[in-house]
């Protein structure tokens, strides 16, 4: 298959860092400065580059696009790449609302493209573990789990962290990690209560969200942009317990049941390789990271957002 890369930034730097490790062909790169195109094609052996991303979609070799943009574009792109029978993978959080990302899924399946939301913890082989571990029974019945991911980042109104119209706040670029490790472990909560503080530009500078579920359950969640939290998690069930250290979204090394488990870091390189796999064998959704996920995770994090007068609705299309 051949990839496309839409947008220069830093983790779209780093996620083509990995697909090269990976061996994947990334053919082309778009940015809306083609002098940052070229740069990055040429830093990474890219044989195309483009000055604008519908040149690069309407190129016929690309079979793959890789969304990197900050998350207030994410749906004008994913809608734009699949319109042009694109495959997508695109970065978390996939879009700024529930309705967006409907659209964006309906659009997915309509025209029977793969789509992707880019939560590369899902496929990094020791949350695999965990989550084996758990299915399996060996910490009992899970009754607790905490996660944090936050810090401390300078404010700056034209910030994509801090812009509102670039999708900006910790909820959506932090807290969509503790968030999807809740809804892998215990799935869809019936109570969402969430508490934090705003920023002058109108996003969240930080949030508390506290989980519940039908067996009384919970999930204590954390993510900032004011303080650093640092980034561990863990899960604890009636007969044990996993204990995930900084950092919980990219782990090298997790304790089940007090017993170490240790792999080398694998990056992005797992959920490259992964979705390249799928699409080539012509799935359309990936099992470990569904668009059905990817949509009861954007409820949870509207809703936390919600309840602090955040809402998207007035920058979105």
């Amino acid at each position: 298959m051949t990839w496309g890369v839409i947008a220069t930034g830093g983790i779209a730097h780093a996620v083509t860092a990995d697909m090269v490790k990976a061996g994947v062909t990334v053919l082309a790169v778009s940015s809306r400065d083609i002098t940052k195109a070229q740069k990055f094609a040429e830093h990474f052996g890219i044989e195309r580059a483009y000055g604008d991303y519908h040149d690069l979609l309407a190129d016929p070799d690309v079979d793959i696009v890789y969304v990197a943009t900050p998350h207030g574009q994410h749906h004008e792109v994913v809608l734009a790449a699949l319109d042009a029978g694109k495959n997508v993978l695109c970065e978390k959080a996939l879009a700024l609302t529930v309705a967006q990302a409907e659209e964006m899924a309906e659009r997915a399946r309509t025209k029977q493209l793969f789509l992707m939301e880019a939560m590369w913890t899902r496929f990094n082989p020791l949350i695999q573990k965990i989550a084996q571990a758990v299915d399996d029974g060996e910490i009992g019945d899970v009754r607790m789990i905490r996660a944090d991911f936050g810090f401390r980042h300078t404010f700056d109104a034209a910030d994509r962290l801090w812009a509102k119209e670039a999708g900006g706040g910790s909820i959506l670029d932090l807290g969509v990690y503790p968030v999807s490790l809740a809804h892998q472990i215990l799935g869809v909560p019936t109570h969402i209560h969430a508490h934090g503080s705003i920023a002058p530009t109108g996003v969240d500078a930080d949030a508390g969200i506290l989980l519940g579920y039908e067996d009384g359950a919970q999930a204590l969640l954390s993510c900032s942009l004011a303080a650093n939290t640092g980034s561990s998690a863990t899960i604890v069930g009636t007969e044990g317990r996993i204990d995930i250290p900084d950092a919980f979204y990219n782990p090298t090394k997790v304790v089940i049941n007090g017993v170490e488990h240790e792999i080398e870091d694998g990056g992005y390189t797992h959920q490259i390789q992964s979705v390249e796999a799928f699409v080539t064998m012509g799935f359309i959704e990936h099992s470990d990271m569904s668009l059905d996920d990817s949509l009861e995770i954007i409820r949870i994090l509207e809703t936390a957002l919600g309840q602090l007068g955040v809402s998207y609705a007035d920058i979105v299309k």
